[in-house]
């Protein structure tokens, strides 16, 4: 294990010990309340079957508890009122659960107990940092669960304050990443953007959720060439056809302000633009050997007639 990974797992560490400090999961009860953060989490599955009946075992897998831990928390469910536990009409072995009115109100209370605490700590925050946490959460939601679909639906904007800079920090970061291009390539990026006219030019910003997870440049090049620039589609937001929708916004801003043709500049390795931009009817023009950071790359020149 190198130095780097220790560092991240230190970093994850300590954030969950922060966490669990902030909702409150050393406590004894969570909530003020005599359960557990996982016994108020087996309340909250059996209430979201709306008054049917789970088997145990399906709640055992959906939360990927213990038998017996299950077990000993059922036992007290019953014992305190909240459940009734019966034996399964066709199958003998399985054990049907459910809450009883009882149950559902203690539910309710911990439920509306919760959305109070959340709300005060809201409170102290700015709306700026209201809508950080929020991305932040999304973020470690999107990357850990792997098996989540794509949040949704997408909006597509104009730029505002703060997205030119999400747009360099963003080709900079994910092709550093991805590709091993380095600051040189970053600095091209900003370069680009810094001669972004808002009177001449025009971009967009895909986002779901608040959150920008896209964008798109069209830029004059000269009298009668546009140039489409920064196509970029975040990972988690790829498979909900925005790259094809950024484009079209592209050509068809190009069209109305009157150019007869439209470039696009960019590297053989990037597939997926590429398999848009031919969806898109461009063909490839030119293309020349380079390198980016010490890798070497092949960039290529597309066109197409508007």
């Amino acid at each position: 294990m190198n130095s780097l990974t220790e560092a991240r797992i230190e970093e994850i560490r300590a954030f969950n010990r922060f966490y669990t400090k902030v909702i409150g999961v050393l406590q004894s009860g969570m909530l003020d309340s005599p359960y557990s953060l996982t016994e108020a989490r087996v309340l909250f599955e059996l209430a979201q079957a709306e008054g049917l009946a789970m088997e145990a075992g399906e709640l055992r897998r959906l939360l990927d508890l213990d038998a017996g831990y299950l077990s000993r928390i059922l036992t007290r469910f019953c014992n305190d009122g909240l459940i009734v536990r019966e034996r399964s009409a066709t199958d003998a072995r399985r054990q049907i659960v459910s809450l009883t009115e009882a149950g559902s109100l203690t539910f309710a209370r911990l439920d509306q107990r919760q959305a109070e605490e959340i709300a005060t700590l809201l409170e102290g925050l700015s709306e700026e940092d209201r809508g950080r946490l929020g991305a932040s959460m999304a973020t470690i939601r999107s990357v850990l669960d792997r098996s989540a679909a794509p949040r949704g639906p997408y909006v597509i904007r104009a730029p505002r304050a703060g997205d030119l800079g999400w747009v360099v920090w963003r080709h900079g970061s994910f092709y550093s990443q991805e590709y091993g291009w380095g600051l040189d390539f970053e600095k091209l990026v900003a370069g680009i953007v810094s001669a972004y006219d808002p009177a001449r030019d025009a971009g967009w910003i895909a986002e779901i959720d608040g959150t920008p997870v896209g964008s798109v440049f069209c830029m004059h090049k000269d009298d009668t060439t546009a140039q489409l620039r920064m196509l970029m589609v975040e990972p988690s937001a790829r498979g909900l056809g925005l790259g094809g929708r950024l484009v079209e916004e592209c050509l068809r801003h190009a069209r109305e302000s009157g150019y007869k043709r439209i470039m696009l500049w960019t590297r053989d390795c990037l597939v997926s633009a590429r398999r848009i931009y031919q969806a898109a009817g461009f063909a490839l023009e030119s293309e020349e050997k380079a390198v980016e950071n010490g890798v070497e790359v092949v960039e290529q020149v597309w066109t197409r007639d508007l």
